[in-house]
């Protein structure tokens, strides 16, 4: 039988969360949800010079408003706790002490002053400097120097750095879900720093040693991992454990295709690439978030979703159930996914058609009568794309015409025409007691049968003539938002402006 599937979403609070990290969140959360594994949340915090507070509360708030919370992690608690890495310091240790008594890493006491001038040195013949076998023979190590000169620098206090003992001849293999099998030979892998002069663990070790101890199974991460996967892959090689599945994500491009999604993207473009809001600590340089710029959490979502994977079929409207349901790493792109705003926008608009009325009525139109509310959006939900857009169209559909729709007075304004609206203004106010849409679309049409002129003869010309467009909302139902005597004021203005026949 085989082990239940256990994945992790390993952010840095080093800012805000990228919505690139939310996909991979997302992507996770299926997995596990899907087989009934667990999904974990790990704080990686072990470079502290990069640490922003408030950055892990807003990694937090951005899964708790998506609805894709962790089993085990940070603000949930499990049975490997503590889930911040700069709590674990001292696990890192033992088993980077591991690696030293085997030998299969060590120290390191070259200062960066003496690594920069040997970068140089390399730059100036036109190569590149790497810390590996072929280097590390020649540079201040403790696989170069006496086990006295060692010790006498340990106990100097001399700073160093541990390194892993990369092989120099041998080939890394690895099956990766979305791009099948990597191979990548030893010589092109440096002796990375393990654990830094200040004792902490780099990524790379506390990574792994945190997947190993979580009983990780499957990885998945951004395809800016991937360099970094055949070291991983040494790592668990050199402690003798088997290492998790991996699976590394496309890149989300810009928009136009050509390169990674960045900031600067997002603020040239005037759209966010952020869950939420965010307040810089340091600058006060607010950054757009999903959530405040109008976009509903199920359709930031469904949107997510398919940035890098399909289902196979036409379908595209899916809730985080119908994920689940619907989720395999096999069917993720291995190509770049372009990061479509207007179809973002799209995904928003199929999720406030399906929205409560009386709940967007209640949030969106606050200082309107509840009724009259909800009889707004119902009047503007299949015409806005963010619900804040309601309060600028309400504000708008109050104001009189400042012009008509000329190219519809062209062609509809005649004599027939100006017969309707003269027998509707006449006659509305005498037809019925009752202002409602229905009995106003009744009114209207015995009116005109009256003296046999057809409703389409005069329906677009009626709306011009109350609104000034010759498109818009239900115009039944704006007649009796408008109200009788708004109606009946709009007409008059309107004959008087419209060419004389």
């Amino acid at each position: 039988m085989s082990s239940p599937i256990r994945v992790r979403f390993a952010p840095s609070p080093t800012g805000p969360l990228h919505i690139g990290g939310v996909r991979t969140a997302l992507y996770n959360y299926l997995l596990a949800r899907q087989t009934g594994g667990k999904f974990l949340l790990r704080i990686e915090d072990t470079d502290q010079a990069r640490f922003v507070p408030g950055a892990e509360q807003y990694i937090l708030d951005s899964l708790a408003w998506l609805g894709i919370m962790p089993d085990e992690g940070v603000g949930v608690g499990g049975p490997h706790e503590p889930y911040r890495q700069s709590e674990r310091k001292d696990l890192y240790k033992s088993y980077a002490d591991q690696l030293l008594d085997e030998g299969k890493a060590y120290y390191a006491f070259d200062t960066s002053e003496e690594l920069d001038v040997i970068r140089a040195q390399y730059e100036s013949q036109g190569s590149a400097f790497q810390y590996n076998a072929l280097t590390r023979v020649k540079l201040r190590n403790s696989l170069v120097l006496t086990a006295n000169e060692v010790k006498e620098l340990l106990d100097l206090n001399t700073p160093y750095v541990l390194r892993l003992k990369v092989p120099a001849k041998g080939e890394i293999r690895f099956q990766d879900s979305i791009r099948d099998w990597v191979h990548v030979h030893t010589s092109s892998i440096d002796d990375k720093v393990l654990m830094k002069s200040d004792g902490m663990p780099t990524y790379h070790l506390a990574n792994v040693v945190d997947d190993h101890i979580m009983e990780i199974t499957h990885v998945i991460r951004g395809e800016e991992w991937l360099p970094s996967a055949p070291l991983h892959i040494l790592l668990y090689q050199a402690f003798g454990w088997k290492a998790p599945q991996f699976a590394h994500l496309p890149l989300l491009l810009k928009p136009e295709g050509n390169g990674k999604l960045s900031k600067r993207d997002a603020d040239l473009g005037g759209f966010p690439v952020f869950p939420l809001e965010w307040v810089d600590p340091t600058t006060g340089a607010i950054s757009k978030g999903f959530k405040q710029e109008g976009y509903l959490p199920e359709a930031t979502l469904n949107f997510l979703a398919f940035l890098g994977w399909n289902p196979g079929t036409e379908q595209e409207l899916f809730s985080l159930e119908e994920l689940v349901s619907a989720f395999s790493l096999e069917r993720i792109n291995k190509a770049g996914a372009k990061f479509d705003v207007k179809k973002a926008q799209w995904f928003n608009e199929q999720y406030l058609k399906k929205s409560d009325v009386s709940q967007l009525a209640m949030e969106f139109l606050p200082n309107l009568e509840i009724i009259q509310a909800e009889a707004f959006v119902k009047l503007f939900l299949d015409r806005i794309t963010f619900p804040q857009d309601l309060q600028s169209l309400v504000d708008e559909f109050y104001l009189f015409p400042a012009s008509y729709d000329e190219a519809v007075i062209a062609s509809k304004w005649n004599a027939e025409a100006k017969q309707g609206l003269d027998l509707i203004l006449q006659n509305l106010s005498t037809c019925n007691d009752r202002w409602t849409s229905e009995q106003i679309k009744e009114c209207i049409h015995q009116t005109l049968e009256s003296v046999g002129i057809k409703m389409g003869k005069v329906m677009q010309i009626l709306r011009v003539a109350l609104s000034g467009k010759g498109a818009g909302p239900d115009l039944m139902i704006s007649m009796e938002l408008w109200g009788r005597e708004s109606v009946f004021e709009r007409l008059k203005l309107a004959m008087g402006n419209f060419p004389v026949l």
